[in-house]
């Protein structure tokens, strides 16, 4: 089984959490708050260390306000088309 935590689709999602957040006018703080979490989960989601499911980035995009299809998009261009699980 192939690893994806520092996969290019990977490092897509977690880039483009952080675009979205910063495009919000949110730092780690404000979603955290948002989230009824700890900023250190913000950061670990968006470091790349924490990976993120489905159920997670429809949540996340609900907290940021962004279209979850439009991150898979970015995520399914930046993932090698040969990648196995």
């Amino acid at each position: 089984m192939a690893k994806t935590i520092r996969s290019t689709g990977q490092v897509a999602l977690c880039q483009a959490l952080v675009d979205a957040r910063k495009s919000a006018g949110l730092g780690q703080d404000d979603l955290a708050d948002r989230l009824k979490c700890h900023q250190s989960l913000v950061a670990r989601l968006e470091s790349g260390e924490r990976r993120i499911d489905v159920v997670e980035l429809v949540v996340l995009a609900r907290a940021i306000g962004f279209d979850p299809f439009d991150v898979l998009a970015v995520v399914e261009a930046a993932t090698e088309p040969d990648h196995r699980i």
